[in-house]
């Protein structure tokens, strides 16, 4: 290398060769390779392998990668694309949008830059926007600023990585492998939440998992009884494992209030309501969907809260809930909203509306799902003061296509109700009379799996009956209506099949005078509860309905809740915390025998663990059915063994009551002759202590209590 010159040399070496230093590009001249000829560089500070240091902050800022490449005039149009799709996520801060221009072309260089408030907001704009499609040649591609320095790291040559041995994860589904087939039930009281198994053989529960201050707010099983969720301020979290409860992912949602599983349990939906900062603005809500298996936000849902009331019961707020209703069976591929004027349905294989536009329907009022096929049912009232009757319509899904319609006039209210396999729909229908006074009620029950959809109305014999509650039995064809008048109303049972006609709904059976508001069935069917909750204090009827008879009739004093256990064995009644006495559970037989009693102080929730479907075929169900008998000699033997062991037990308990007894009166008996010789020093001498032996006298003893002095006067003219 050559020996260094200093700049003042070169200068005049310039001069005497009449070259105007001030004129010559020095960054034009191109060094032979590693030569420097002298000229002092000063960048040497600089290295390639020195890492290059980015700022913490840049975590706000997201590049966006694949934009059109515009000319001027149509740079705005397409930076107002841009925050149309980003500011729907966050907010994007002041000249927080930069898209660099080619100065050569004159063209945007196909990406940007945005900066938002937040690393959580940049974050989730990631999320949700890469590889978007904002038309066939442009899909974007989005990273972290902050990740560069990742890339940057990425080797020029591919290199395999290394494969990890595969471990097996824990069995979420091993309670269902108990040897005594039992079921599961969670309950909360105090600060305490519990896991027992109920072991009705026993007459008790049996524990499994007991935390304190496991949640915050309420605990939820997921509908295939895989998950336990927990609801905490920060957000939720499910729960599982093979032999206990582990934390198996947790959803960040701050100041979460309300949750819910999709029918599949594969997404998670979690609600939450923040006071606005003027006090004349609505709440605004936030609901953010969840894959439940790896915690990822799919989509999230900004709003005030009246863009979420519309249709159904008022929920947090005001909000209606849930205010996403799923559909199309366990598979979870769709999802729907109510709006105003419009059905809204996504699928979740994108997360984006079907067709990218809503279902406009002017005035819906309220809509649902078939439990098991994708098809929505939905209401609308009557519009221009009856000009244009209400309506029931079924609507298919994707297509959209309308399957059946049914208009209704005079309309005051309607109510639906599907049947659990998605066979009927009955659609309880409020008339007014002609004088507008006043209402009755009818039935439009919809045979959905049977040709073009009929539709049979069906009115009470008595229409001026108000209807308390309505039921289907699960998997079955019959229902339960409580009509009439309280504090005893009738009970009506009803068939969508008759012995010679399948196609006729018919009524089975009357129960006149009936204590109850509620109906229970059982999960199998067949049997159901008719209970009087709230003002009739607890009332039970355990009713057969296959022999239209009543199996017992029984009371929990202020009971609150009922419910079956998955399977149709057990039913839970409770006394929550809403009555200060009295609180706790009861473990009752299907036919009504009270098998066991747990009192609870600031109970809470009892919720049985859900089962999912059996993986039995239709014909094994009906095969084990008839062979019944074959297959219960084994139970029979265990149930004989069990009620043994608890005779043996309670002969046992009995035994101990009576050796702790005995132990008892001869304690006493020895103390009674250790103080023998006392007793008889007290008696002067006596040596008995009974008291026949004694003779009885009687004593007077005199005694001055008080003397006064005083002149008593004598009137002897009165003599």
């Amino acid at each position: 290398m050559a020996d260094v010159i200093p700049m003042d040399e070169i200068r005049a070496t310039a001069s005497c060769l009449g070259i105007d230093i001030s004129q010559v590009d020095l960054n034009s001249i191109r060094l032979p390779p590693g030569e420097d000829l002298g000229i002092e560089s000063n960048d040497e500070d600089l290295h390639d392998d020195d890492p290059l240091e980015f700022d913490a902050a840049f975590g706000n800022i997201i590049v966006v990668d694949n934009l059109p490449l515009v000319p001027k005039e149509k740079f705005e149009k397409l930076e107002g694309v841009i925050r149309k799709i980003y500011c729907q996520i966050g907010v994007i801060k002041e000249d927080g949008l930069w898209m660099p221009v080619d100065s050569d072309t004159q063209k945007t260089l196909g990406y940007c830059f945005i900066e938002y408030n937040t690393p959580q907001e940049a974050e989730l704009a990631r999320e949700k926007t890469h590889n978007y499609k904002l038309d066939r040649s442009h899909i974007f591609a989005v990273n972290v600023f902050a990740e560069i320095e990742k890339f940057m790291k990425v080797p020029d040559e591919w290199a395999s990585p290394d494969i990890k041995p595969y471990t097996p994860g824990e069995n979420l589904q091993q309670w269902l492998m108990d040897e005594k087939a039992r079921d599961q039930f969670v309950i909360r009281s105090g600060s305490d939440t519990e896991v027992l198994w109920n072991d009705a053989r026993h007459l008790k529960p049996e524990p499994v998992y007991k935390r304190s201050f496991w949640t915050e707010r309420f605990v939820q099983w997921s509908p295939l009884g895989t998950y336990l969720a927990t609801v905490h301020r920060q957000g939720a979290a499910v729960w599982g494992g093979a032999g206990t409860f582990n934390k198996l992912m947790r959803y960040a949602h701050p100041q979460v209030e309300l949750i819910d599983f999709s029918p599949g349990e594969r997404f998670l939906v979690t609600y939450s309501s923040h006071e606005p900062s003027n006090p004349n603005d609505s709440h605004r809500v936030i609901l953010n969907i969840f894959d439940v298996r790896t915690g990822k936000v799919m989509r999230d849902f900004k709003g005030s809260a009246d863009e979420f009331a519309v249709g159904g019961p008022g929920g947090v707020t005001g909000v209606s809930w849930p205010v996403f209703r799923w559909g199309g069976g366990k598979d979870d591929k769709y999802f729907a909203r109510i709006g105003k004027n419009v059905i809204s349905v996504y699928e979740t294989e994108t997360f984006t509306l079907i067709d990218k536009k809503s279902i406009k329907v002017e005035n819906v009022m309220d809509f649902s799902w078939s439990p098991t096929d994708p098809i929505l049912a939905l209401f609308v009232p009557e519009l221009g003061s009856g000009n244009q009757p209400a309506r029931v319509s079924l609507i298919g899904i994707p297509s959209k296509e309308e399957l059946r319609q049914k208009n209704l006039f005079n309309v005051s209210d309607c109510k639906m109700y599907w049947q659990s396999n998605g066979d009927y729909l009955a659609v309880k229908v409020d008339r007014y009379t002609k004088t507008k006074k006043s209402t009755y009620t009818g039935f439009e029950l919809f045979r959905i799996k049977e040709r073009d959809i009929p539709i049979e109305v069906l009115e009470l014999e008595n229409k001026n009956d108000k209807i308390i509650a309505f039921a289907w039995e699960p998997r079955g064809h019959r229902f339960a209506v409580i009509h009439g008048d309280s504090p005893r109303p009738d009970i009506s049972f009803y068939s969508m099949h008759t012995a010679h006609h399948t196609g006729r709904v018919s009524k089975l059976t009357t129960l006149k005078g009936k204590q109850a508001n509620a109906l229970y069935w059982s999960p199998a069917g067949r049997f159901i509860i008719l209970a009087g909750l709230k003002g009739f204090n607890g009332q039970l009827e355990f009713y057969n309905v296959d022999e239209l008879e009543t199996m017992a009739t029984a009371e929990h004093f202020m009971a609150t809740d009922i419910e079956w256990d998955p399977t149709g064995r057990y039913v839970a009644t409770s006394v929550t915390s809403v009555h200060e006495m009295e609180n706790g559970f009861n473990i009752w037989s299907f036919n009504g025998k009270l098998l066991y009693r747990i009192l609870k102080d600031h109970f809470f929730q009892f919720l049985w663990r859900p089962r999912p479907p059996s993986f039995l075929s239709p014909e094994k169900e009906e095969e084990i059915a008839k062979n019944l008998k074959k297959y219960s000699k084994k139970y029979e033997a265990e149930d004989q063994d069990v009620s043994l062991l608890l005779s043996e037990q309670d002969r046992e308990k009995r035994k101990m009551l009576k050796d702790e007894w005995d132990r008892w009166v001869d304690e006493w008996k020895k103390l009674y002759e250790e103080e023998k010789l006392e007793r008889q020093r007290l008696r002067d001498g006596e040596a008995s202590g009974e008291e026949e032996e004694y003779e009885a006298k009687e004593v007077e003893v005199e005694e001055l209590l008080d003397v006064a002095e005083g002149v008593v006067s004598l009137d002897y003219g009165q003599e």
